[in-house]
């Protein structure tokens, strides 16, 4: 069953990115593999303007599963753009056990 809209059915095998929460996010960022980022980046990058049109055209409170998920896809798109595109590697370098948490998700 798609879980993504139609228009970015070729995004499915990455619909594992499709996370509610920052946390969420960023836990897949540290457990995945540079390859399966740079996968995941090489795949859904070039759909960003087009993913943001689409989303653009929708009232944000009512969104459908579906748009919901890209939305979120998206979101995990801009936590793996530093690793893939600056530090080649997961984790934020020389950051050694500091980490930060995020309280309050944004409303959707």
């Amino acid at each position: 069953m798609p879980t993504l809209p139609v228009p970015f059915a070729d995004l499915e095998p990455f619909a594992d990115w499709s996370l509610r929460t920052e946390a969420e996010r960023y836990a897949k960022r540290l457990s995945s593999t540079m390859a399966e980022l740079q996968a995941f980046y090489d795949a859904a990058f070039p759909r960003l303007e087009e993913i943001l049109q689409y989303l653009d055209r929708l009232d944000l409170q009512s969104l459908s599963p579906e748009a919901t998920n890209l939305l979120w896809l998206s979101y995990a798109l801009v936590n793996v753009s530093f690793p893939v595109e600056v530090w080649r590697q997961p984790r934020v370098p020389d950051s050694g056990a500091a980490r930060m948490d995020v309280v309050i998700e944004p409303a959707v």
